[in-house]
């Protein structure tokens, strides 16, 4: 079997690494100022993931958004989707459909978060997706994008749905596993690339538009490993933008207008395809 086609990684789901990896925490004692329609998409072993649903039509009219293109979007370790309700509005008056899905244990999600969960589930998640938004009319192009640690499921997405994924946005992603759990204090010499998700080897094999925005300054992943990704994927139409300095957890709010303009166009590119 190729090494890219498998869903299981064992030595990324051990308690020692899974624990760093992730940082699970409730929506609960969140404003909730509505707008979205909530999603419980059920995965495997009776876990169910929380998600929300942020139509470009919500608030101007019955129906706006069912054109529109849409974006499934994988986050950080720290986050939850409750996190992007203000970036989902922004994104709906740019005409997109903002569909942000938690993992396992975080928001209103249910089990407990590991590497191979959290792959599966992203499969799922696009499984569940793809019909929910045809039943309900919304019929525009979809692309997967992912922040941080969400930049796995969002390429293993992309690179098993060649032809019905119409583009790939990674902000803030890794090419490498070692170098992100070194930083993370695992420093194990039996854990190789081989045991990650090997998000460099999958991007050259995904040939739709893609999307890469990395931070100058990132001190928890690099600006040279978004410029590893961007030279090894396969895309004729890829694009790197740099947001001059910014940091992991400050690149959308110091480079807003640069972030926002490159997805917007990015996705009325991908609308127009």
């Amino acid at each position: 079997m190729d090494e890219l086609d498998r869903l299981h990684y064992p030595t990324l789901d051990a308690d020692g690494i899974s624990q760093v990896l992730f940082y699970p925490r409730s929506e609960r004692g969140y404003p909730d100022h509505g707008g979205y329609e909530r999603l419980q998409i059920p995965v495997e072993g009776g876990a169910v993931l929380g998600g929300r649903f942020h139509g470009a039509g919500a608030g101007a009219g019955a129906g706006e958004g069912e054109g529109a293109p849409n974006i499934l979007f994988f986050h950080g370790n720290g986050e939850i989707v409750a996190d992007y309700d203000d970036i989902a509005g922004i994104f709906n008056r740019m005409g997109i459909n903002f569909i942000p899905v938690d993992y396992r244990g975080y928001g209103a999600s249910t089990g407990r978060p590991t590497f191979s969960a959290m792959m599966q589930d992203a499969q799922a998640a696009y499984g569940f997706l793809t019909p929910w938004l045809r039943e309900r009319g919304y019929g525009g192009p979809m692309a997967v994008m992912g922040r941080s640690l969400g930049s796995a499921p969002a390429l293993d997405v992309a690179f098993r749905n060649p032809e019905a994924v119409a583009g790939l946005i990674i902000e803030s992603g890794f090419s490498r596993i070692l170098p992100l759990l070194s930083l993370m204090g695992i420093e194990d010499p039996a854990i190789t690339e081989e045991d990650g998700p090997l998000n460099a080897r999958k991007i050259r094999r995904i040939a739709k538009p893609t999307l890469i925005i990395h931070a100058e300054y990132d001190q928890i992943i690099s600006f040279a490993e978004g410029e590893e990704l961007y030279e090894a994927s396969g895309s004729a139409e890829k694009r790197l933008l740099k947001i001059p300095n910014a940091g992991h957890n400050d690149i959308f709010q110091e480079g807003m207008e640069a972030y926002l303009d490159a997805v917007r166009g990015f996705m009325e590119r991908v609308d127009r395809r």
